[in-house]
């Protein structure tokens, strides 16, 4: 795809200084801009580069004033942040419009989808599957039966999506994700093997739900696994049976939360933190990476290590970690010391 200077400043309501008709047809960063690429200085530190770039067009503040000559056509905006990531939005929208049914594919005769629907070449949709508008399920997707897809959702390849499973308007789950997986449910018997507990229930993923790359949310045993709108889940998460997590809550990669658990809203989660089973975690909440968290946690607590403490206590008791082989050498000599007077 190719794109003017003058379509450019059209979208961004930008004023053109240099040639309206270059076209670009990639991004760039200012140092590593090359002919045909567009870019944009937003930190001044990064200056000196647009003196040097390649990149046929550069986004500048309005108030850019060059010191000497440009070979970069600049369109200038009021903030050039901002105008490059509504154009990474706008690039994003158009890369991915596609519409249409490739073949391959499966579609039971029971599934009713809508309007500008892609489905991807060896896409299956299961019996009684339903899916909104502007819905697009790249290649070697599974949609199971009775599944209900909203508006605009875009599920990339590979995803699984089982039997009953409920995705709202808007969400966006990216390649390898498994939705509505048995959780892990077994029972031990008197001989010490274990039995399959069934998961009947399903996931509910609300409005504008992101899922990372190879997560992994699974089915209730009943009722449902929850995952509120605007919740933000990053690569390599697992989520078991149950779970439910609040409102615009945001988790970092590899982080595991054990079944029952219960999430709130607006919390920030790092990586690689592990949730013990049935707890509950308040709105609010900050967990720095690598915790482990054991015990409920109230609203607008900041925790770390783990055992996870207040991140007050954690620094305070860090202090005394650091020091320890000190204060262990000093506890010797001070023993030593009373053995040698006795």
């Amino acid at each position: 795809m190719k794109f003017t200077a003058l379509q450019i400043a059209g979208i961004l309501e930008g004023d053109i200084v240099g040639n309206p008709d270059v076209e670009v047809s990639k991004l760039a960063k200012i140092e590593e801009g090359t002919e045909g690429s567009l870019t944009f200085l937003a930190n001044p530190k990064y200056t000196p580069y647009i003196y040097n770039t390649k990149a046929s067009i550069t986004i500048v503040n309005d108030d850019f004033v060059p010191e000497k000559e440009l070979d970069t056509t600049l369109i200038k905006v009021t903030d050039a942040y901002q105008a490059f990531s509504k154009l990474l939005e706008y690039y994003n929208q158009v890369k991915l419009n596609k519409v249409g049914i490739e073949q391959p594919s499966f579609i039971a005769e029971t599934v009713v989808y809508g309007e500008h629907l892609y489905l991807g070449a060896f896409a299956y949709l299961g019996e009684n599957v339903t899916i909104g508008d502007n819905v697009k399920i790249y290649p070697n997707c599974y949609i199971g039966d009775n599944v209900t897809i909203g508006d605009n959702v875009v599920v990339f390849s590979g995803v699984k999506i089982h039997s009953e499973c409920v995705i709202g308007n808007g969400c966006y789950i990216n390649s390898g994700a498994i939705i509505g997986a048995d959780g892990f449910g077994f029972a031990p018997s008197e001989t010490g093997e274990y039995s399959k507990v069934p998961q009947t229930g399903n996931v509910i993923l609300e409005a504008n739900v992101d899922v990372g790359a190879a997560t992994t949310i699974d089915r209730a045993t009943l009722g449902s696994t929850i995952i509120r709108k605007g919740v933000k889940l990053d690569n390599q998460i697992q989520i078991a049976h149950n779970v439910e997590i609040g409102e615009n809550t945001v988790i970092a990669a590899q982080t595991g939360i054990a079944g029952s658990t219960k999430i709130g809203e607006n919390c920030q989660i790092g990586g690689q933190v592990g949730f013990a089973g049935h707890l509950v975690i308040g709105n609010n909440v900050k967990i720095q990476a690598q915790s482990g968290v054991g015990r409920h946690v109230n609203d607008n607590e900041t925790i770390q290590g783990s055992p996870a403490l207040t991140i007050g206590d954690y620094n305070r008791a860090y202090v005394h970690f650091k020091n320890l082989p000190k204060i262990v050498k000093g506890i010797n000599e001070i023993e030593n010391k009373l053995n040698d007077s006795n």
